[in-house]
Formats: C-alpha cells, sequence, structure tokens
C-alpha cells in the first residue's frame, strides 16, 4: 500500500434512527482513506486510533442524532452511581467504565494488591472482575446469588470477599526457553452469612470460578452476525487430526431460546445491558426490577437507612443509549501490516492452526443491529469483518489432562471445559488502553505467550506446535497477534 488507500463505502443516510423506510432515499457515498501500514478490521467501523482512547472511539457514520446519543450513552457509561442513583445495596462496581476503562478491561483485581498485601476483592468501591460460586452440583447457594457481589454502599455489609492465592508452574520449550505459568486459588472470606446448617460456606462445598472484564471491541458487528453463519461454522469445525470441533451454544433468553454469541462461553444472546446494570451494579430496570439482594439482609440494611426501592433506578431509553454506545464503538484497524516480522507472524499463526478456531473473516448480516428497545442500525449490516473468532464452544482442557481451563461453571450449553473463541482484534492495543496485559477469563495469562500456553484440549495441538517453533518464530506469531 502506498500512502493513502481509500476505501468507498456506501452509507444509508443519517435521518431516520430506523431501518430505511423511505425507498427513495439515497445512499450517501463515503471514502475511508486507509493509511500505509493499517488494515480495514471491521469495514466501516474501523478506526484509526493507536492511543488510550483506541477502544472508546465512535464509528465514523455515526453522526447527527446517533452522534448525540452515543454521548448519551458514553456518559451514562462511565458516570458513577451512588446509593442515592441506584447503587447497591450490593453491587462489584459503581459503573460500567470502572471495570471497563476507555472501554477495555481494568487491570484485574485478582492481581491487584490490597492493603493488607493479598489479592482479591478491591479496596476502593469496587471490583474489576466477577465472583461467580455454585455448590459443587451446580445449584446456588441460599441467600447468594450466582455472582457473590464484593462490594457494597455505606453501612450495608457486602456477601463475601475474595481471597486470591497464585502458584506458579515452571515449565521449559523443546529449544530450552524457560516459561513460567500462573495459577490462581480462590478463597471466599467474610461471608455475610452461614449456609442453612449455622456454618460458613465449607471449601469443600464450593466451585469458585471469576470473570474479568472483556474488551468491548467489536460488539456491535458481533451483533450483526448472520446466526446462520455461525451454525454453518459449527458444522464446519470438526478437525480430528488436531482435536477441533466447536459447537453453537443455545440459552434460553427473553423467553425463547436463542444462539449464543455474547460472554466468555457465548452465554448471553445480546449484550446483557440490563444485566450489567442489575448484576454488576444493583441498578433495577425494566427487566430486572427487583434488587439482586431482594430477600437478603442487605435490604433491611439499607432500608434502615431510608433507602426505598419503589422505583427503577434505570430507565429503557438509558439502557438503549447505552446498547447504541457499545454497538457502535469502532474497532481499531490492524497495524504494522507491512512489517516483515508480522508478516512471517501470520504464516506461523497459520502454521499452528490458530485460524481454525480463530477464523479471521465473517460477514454481517444486511440488515445490521437491533438495539434492546428496537432501533435498527443497518449501517452495520453488509461488512466484511476480521474478529479473529468462529464465536464458537470448544473445549480448552481439564487440569485432570494437564494445563486445562475448566472452571467447573456451566453456562446454557456450555460446560465447564468449554470456552468460546475470544475474538482477538484490538488485543494488541491492551497494553496501550489499559496498561497491563492480562488474558483469559480470570487473568491468569500475564502476556499473549502464556495465554496459548494454557490452551489444552482443542487448543493443544495449536500449543504443541508453537512450543515446537524456534524462539523467533513464536515471536514472530505473538508480534502478529499484537498487531491485530
Amino acid at each position: 500500500m502506498n500512502n493513502l488507500s481509500k476505501l468507498t463505502f456506501l452509507l444509508l443516510p443519517l435521518l431516520p434512527l430506523t431501518a430505511c423506510e423511505d425507498k427513495g432515499d439515497e445512499l450517501e457515498v463515503v471514502e475511508q482513506p486507509v493509511p500505509e501500514g493499517f488494515a480495514l478490521s471491521a469495514g466501516n467501523s474501523t478506526v484509526f486510533l493507536t492511543s488510550t482512547y483506541a477502544y472508546d472511539a465512535n464509528s465514523d457514520w455515526v453522526r447527527g442524532e446517533l452522534a448525540a446519543r452515543f454521548r448519551d450513552g458514553d456518559g451514562l457509561y462511565d458516570d458513577a452511581l451512588t446509593s442515592s442513583s441506584g447503587l447497591g445495596p450490593v453491587y462489584a462496581g459503581y459503573a460500567c467504565g470502572s471495570c471497563h476503562r476507555n472501554a477495555g478491561r481494568t487491570t484485574p483485581s485478582v492481581w491487584t494488591k490490597r492493603a493488607d498485601g493479598a489479592y482479591g476483592s478491591g479496596d476502593y468501591g469496587f471490583s474489576s472482575m466477577l465472583i461467580y460460586i455454585t455448590r459443587r452440583n451446580g445449584a446456588f447457594f441460599q441467600n447468594y446469588g450466582r455472582v457473590l457481589h464484593d462490594q457494597s454502599i455505606y453501612g450495608v455489609r457486602p456477601e463475601g470477599k475474595l481471597k486470591v492465592d497464585w502458584r506458579y508452574e515452571k515449565g521449559q520449550f523443546p529449544d530450552g526457553e524457560t516459561y513460567e505459568l500462573a495459577a490462581p486459588t480462590y478463597t471466599i472470606t467474610d461471608w455475610y452469612m452461614p449456609g442453612p446448617d449455622g456454618r460458613n460456606i465449607r471449601p469443600e462445598e464450593l466451585f469458585c470460578t471469576v470473570r474479568i472484564p472483556l474488551r468491548h471491541v467489536g460488539l456491535g458487528q458481533m451483533m450483526a452476525l448472520d446466526p446462520k453463519e455461525i451454525e454453518a461454522l459449527a458444522r464446519k469445525s470438526n478437525y480430528p487430526e488436531y482435536g477441533i470441533s466447536g459447537r453453537a451454544n443455545y440459552i434460553f433468553e427473553r423467553g425463547r431460546m436463542q444462539l449464543g454469541l455474547s460472554g466468555n462461553k457465548a452465554q448471553h444472546a445480546d449484550l446483557t445491558v440490563e444485566l450489567g446494570f442489575s448484576s454488576d451494579m444493583g441498578a433495577t430496570n425494566s427487566r430486572f426490577p427487583e434488587e439482586i439482594s431482594e430477600g437478603q439482609r442487605q435490604i433491611q440494611e439499607g432500608g434502615s437507612m431510608g433507602l426505598r426501592y419503589h422505583k427503577l433506578d434505570v430507565s429503557t431509553r438509558d439502557m438503549e443509549d447505552v446498547d447504541l454506545y457499545l454497538h457502535t464503538l469502532g474497532v481499531p484497524a490492524r497495524r504494522n501490516v507491512n512489517d516483515p516480522e508480522v508478516k512471517h507472524g501470520e504464516r506461523m499463526f497459520y502454521q499452528a492452526k490458530c485460524h481454525l478456531c480463530h477464523v479471521t473473516t465473517l460477514r454481517t448480516r444486511p440488515r445490521g443491529a437491533t438495539l434492546l428497545n428496537g432501533t435498527e442500525l443497518p449501517w452495520l449490516g453488509n461488512q466484511t469483518v476480521h474478529p479473529y473468532s468462529d464465536y464458537l464452544l470448544h473445549d480448552m482442557g481439564s487440569e485432570i489432562m494437564g494445563v486445562g481451563l475448566n472452571d467447573n461453571y456451566v453456562s446454557g450449553l456450555a460446560r465447564g471445559n468449554e470456552w468460546r473463541t475470544t475474538p482477538l482484534w484490538g488485543i494488541g492495543l491492551q497494553q496501550t488502553v489499559n496498561g497491563h496485559t492480562y488474558f483469559l477469563h480470570d487473568g491468569r495469562a500475564r502476556n499473549v505467550k502464556e495465554a496459548i500456553l494454557w490452551h489444552g484440549g482443542e487448543g493443544e495441538a495449536s500449543k504443541r506446535l508453537f512450543m515446537k517453533m524456534k524462539k523467533a518464530d513464536r515471536e514472530a506469531l505473538i508480534k502478529f497477534v499484537n498487531s491485530l
């Protein structure tokens, strides 16, 4: 590519916020210059920022009323809730942006030292993680839900606190290079209420897993994907020579069975804005009108402070503006595409068969995406995108088979050892945007290399191919991944 290349996009007029009803409307022709060394990741939603706001900029087609609503949604996303504006009484974070700084992933609390020197639940009013707890048989504990809320408003007790202990395991590549993996052990302390037998919940009764924030890159494109294309990928995902066989997750949501795309286990069909306000911040809304601590002592504790729970904390219109904000965020362009080492790393990526799960190219459906309150975004339609994901579930191994990622937590059809293929677009800018390189569902991988080495199960063959490479080839592959 010499200097600037230009791509021409046909954009629907920016007058209505619903799909074009006036068939006589003309299309607007927009030329998008592509700087040298960059490549489009998400068609007309690609942005070329490489700063701390690379995840947090609107797509170029977001103009007029859309732009105004984008700004409103951005403000609601970042504004801190208080007890008087709907926070709590128990919660995990006080704003979407407290965990998803700049629409990315805030440094996870599993790696943040508390005042007492331990890792785990934050000291400063939020924890950039979600703590899932279940019984060994998968059932919830009495007086607790699926999430242990480790933060609370003044005068109210949190449900418990998480303590993380790290153990370190050393390994070696065939060429002699050494590496170290960090594995977490979770302990719940300060239970607000004992179990039915009057005792605290014992460790042997408990399954506990942690989720650190996901990057909010490419959410609009994900929601615009054609479910039939994902299901076709599931039928195609059968590579016995590499032990790979992906499958779709289906979940019952909004009164019907749907294809799951969102979340670490593809356990949601949408962007879960309403669930985020409810479960993460304790803010009631039209879909979740009850406090998350309904029936627990925290309701009474908050009531004794004069708090009243007689109205919804967040309106449907506000939630849709946040949904619009997430759908219309731009996707960072690929960088350094002409770098010889990056090109070599891409060849190594294919040689290791990473592309069989991290599928490079998908296409969005013609009509784009629809927001939770019915607003249509046709600008997301008919786009060629490069998420480097098939959005399918894959068995990532279990500890009993060696290195693996089984957390014993079932989500829809996803078993504990099954995880959705993580989209890789934007991954190389996480250090710039959020100041860290912690990866995987619980942040145990401290860089891309460790993330690869944690692959087991269906990822085992690719991991072994990576390990057998020369050091220069491994480094080139990592440099390629960081160019995405």
